[in-house]
């Protein structure tokens, strides 16, 4: 898209429209104090070889790219197919906006009621919605949801929440009725796992819902079945939150275990961890009424046209919905689209068995590297539970930073420091494994352990 700037002469129209006789005028809330004077101190202009080649030397700078990367925490580095990244730059793919007129949309329609599929049969609840901007956000989302459903206003959070998902719900509710405190932590147990029994004392009459990480973001695989049975038998619905939904081609769907509504990051699905985002976020809950009228952003339904040919259509839903002030629901459209576009694409490409094959490499491949790791002197497993392809590693010498530190000089991440995360857990460092990493590569992270003088 060009960019047209104003001319002066429309300028002046809109100065005079809104009674301003100058553009200083315009500015005067902005205080003196906090506005750039002078020119900006920028350098000269190049010319575009020089351009290119400037831009190459500020890319050479960043060794990141071409680093042996055990680095997790929610963001998650599986292998991204280049037919899918082709696919993706057909220019239907980018322009297609917001799907409310079916006649000219069937195509991204039908490419999000695909996506709900996936997402309804990885996460076990019938009802999926066209995607959220991340794990975080649907998190954020099903909490206000439950909230409404339930009339209810506290939220208990186990510890193995990841902080981020915290954060993001804290800014959610920090404007409605308690904020902050209508939320409760709750640490998770000895051995990394969600504590069922201090989870099921501190649900109450008041208690909209509970959220547990499944795996948590320790990357520990925990009994949600029982929590789920707590929240239903005080009223209290259990959503369930996944960092990496690989995980669940192997375990049980949240679904199944009792989950009222679970959440999850689509990113590690067909998303590269690319600084950042953009990310999608996966969102499915139970097929009752109550729920399909309370889900956040749009669901895409199959239906016949006159002619009795299948079409799609956006359903359940008004676009009046979401401007309905506290009774309103999320509108999430079109910047999420191409996302889920990219998860629809690689998942399709994976199909099933693909799915499961990866998630049994990154699972063998992570419980190699834990036994060679507990093999190493002033290492341990602090953890005990069952874990996915993310782990907690106690440190030699006690220090995760100055440890990852010395191995980035190395050329590896090591995985992230938790101190960063909780001081009390400044000795641990938590390390993440796909199946993109090889033997070879596992045994490199061994070797520099081995060698940290701690």
């Amino acid at each position: 898209m060009r960019y047209l700037p104003h001319t002066p002469e429309e300028i002046s129209a809109m100065l005079q429209a809104v009674g301003l006789s100058s553009l200083e005028e315009l500015y005067s809330a902005i205080p003196k104090e906090a506005r750039v004077k002078g020119p900006l101190s920028l350098d000269p202009p190049l010319d575009e070889a020089s351009l290119m080649r400037h831009l190459e030397e500020l890319a050479q700078k960043n060794r990141a790219a071409s680093m042996l990367s055990f680095l997790g925490a929610g963001a998650y580095e599986h292998h991204f197919p280049p037919a899918a990244d082709q696919l993706l730059l057909r220019s239907e793919y980018y322009t297609a906006y917001t799907p409310y007129q079916p006649e000219v949309a069937q195509g991204t329609l039908q490419v999000i009621f695909e996506f709900q599929t996936i997402v309804s049969e990885i996460l076990g609840l019938p009802v999926a919605n066209a995607s959220m901007y991340d794990g975080a956000s649907a998190l954020a989302e099903a909490v206000l949801m439950a909230r409404r459903l339930t009339g209810r206003e506290r939220t208990v959070l186990s510890g193995g929440v990841h902080p981020d998902y915290v954060g993001t719900v804290e800014t959610y509710v920090h404007g409605i009725g308690t904020g902050k405190a209508s939320l409760t932590r709750v640490d998770v147990g000895e051995d990394g796992a969600a504590d069922v029994a201090a989870l099921t004392r501190a649900i109450d009459e008041t208690t909209a819902c509970v959220v547990v990480g499944y795996p948590n973001f320790f990357g520990v695989v925990g009994d949600i079945r029982k929590v789920a049975e707590a929240c239903h038998q005080k009223g209290a619905l259990l959503i369930t939150v996944t960092p990496d939904p690989y995980a669940l081609a192997l375990l049980e769907s949240p679904g199944a275990l009792g989950a009222d509504i679970a959440v999850a990051e689509g990113q590690p699905l067909g998303l590269p961890p690319q600084y950042g985002g953009p990310n999608v976020g996966l969102f499915a809950c139970r097929n009752d009424r109550k729920y399909l009228q309370q889900v956040p952003g749009r669901l895409v339904g199959e239906t016949v046209d006159k002619h009795g040919t299948r079409g799609y259509v956006l359903t359940l839903a008004t676009r009046e919905q979401h401007i309905r002030r506290e009774r309103a629901t999320s509108n999430i459209c079109t910047n999420s689209g191409l996302c889920a576009t990219a998860v629809t694409m690689r998942m399709c490409m994976l199909g099933k068995r693909g799915f499961v094959e990866a998630a049994r490499q990154c699972l063998a491949k992570a419980e190699y590297l834990k036994r060679e790791i507990a093999r190493l002197d002033g290492y341990a497993l602090p953890l005990p539970a069952p874990t996915f392809h993310e782990f907690v590693v106690k440190v030699r010498g006690g220090d995760a930073g100055r440890l990852t530190r010395a191995l980035a000089e190395q050329g590896i991440i090591a995985g992230l420091d938790l101190g960063r995360i909780d001081p009390q857990r400044r000795d641990q460092l938590l390390v993440a494994v796909t199946e993109r990493h090889g033997r070879g590569d596992l045994d490199r992270l061994v070797t520099a352990l081995a060698g940290f003088s701690g």
